[in-house]
């Protein structure tokens, strides 16, 4: 079974930490394989994108596990998860309030240290005991977790993240205005000043391994091309659109 996380920093995936879930958003469990031996976790809306880019058995056609077509987020929490790349044996499912049903897959891959937003929800649970146990979180699924120095960027140390999080005053999740201010500035400056500290690209720049993390993940079986429109698109049907792959001529 897959909580299928989406990312654009596949170089980052070996700060994890934990997978972030929306407690009250709906999820779909779904067979990627027509022998029924792989199951994935995402919205409803991302399984319908998927099925459309060769994730699913067949083309168009979402197959749900009997009886889960839909499950609330807070079914997932506390759930023990493997992640590819970090340093961590096991992780867990976390609550973050802050997830979109309408854009990627509806499950997050926590960096705290290079992600602003995923540094002050992870602080957010570690800090409030009654928000862990509203949502059923155990001490052990959370507080033993740390952010894990993976990239240095000048400037902003190894824990870019926490350091900009601080500088600007982050007090929790919910300060969307300082956390998109800081998400900004730590991705544009890990992307083209940030050199990576951990794995075999260690000493190397974040701009020049990031495709070829990607590929890495590609080839082990422990990640999958997705995309999906940047925004809501809808057809002069009504019908919201996905995108595609299919066989293309140019003349």
């Amino acid at each position: 079974v897959y909580l299928v996380a989406a990312t654009l920093r596949p170089e980052t995936m070996y700060g994890q930490t934990n997978c972030f879930i929306h407690p009250d958003i709906m999820y779909s469990v779904f067979y990627a394989t027509e022998k029924e031996d792989e199951v994935f976790v995402a919205t409803s809306r991302a399984a319908r994108n998927m099925s459309y880019q060769g994730l699913t058995a067949k083309n168009g056609v979402v197959r749900y596990v009997d009886g889960l077509q839909e499950v609330v987020g807070r079914e997932l929490l506390g759930a023990a998860l493997k992640a590819p790349l970090t340093s961590y044996e096991r992780v867990y499912a976390l609550p973050m309030l802050t997830i979109k049903d309408d854009k990627g897959t509806g499950v997050v891959t926590s960096v705290p240290s290079d992600a602003p937003d995923d540094y002050a929800a992870l602080c957010d649970l570690q800090k409030k005991k009654p928000l862990r146990e509203k949502y059923g979180i155990t001490d052990e699924m959370i507080l033993p977790y740390k952010p894990v120095p993976i990239i240095d960027i000048p400037g902003y140390g190894n824990l870019a993240a926490v350091t900009l999080c601080e500088k600007l005053g982050v007090v929790s999740q919910n300060d969307k205005d300082k956390l998109e201010e800081a998400k900004k500035e730590v991705y544009l400056k890990g992307f083209y000043d940030g050199v990576m500290m951990v794995g075999k690209y260690a000493g190397r720049k974040v701009g020049d391994v990031k495709k070829e993390v990607q590929n890495e993940l590609l080839a082990a079986n422990e990640g999958a091309k997705y995309v999906e429109p940047e925004k809501k698109v809808v057809s002069r049907s009504g019908d919201e659109c996905v995108v595609a792959l299919c066989d293309q001529w140019f003349v």
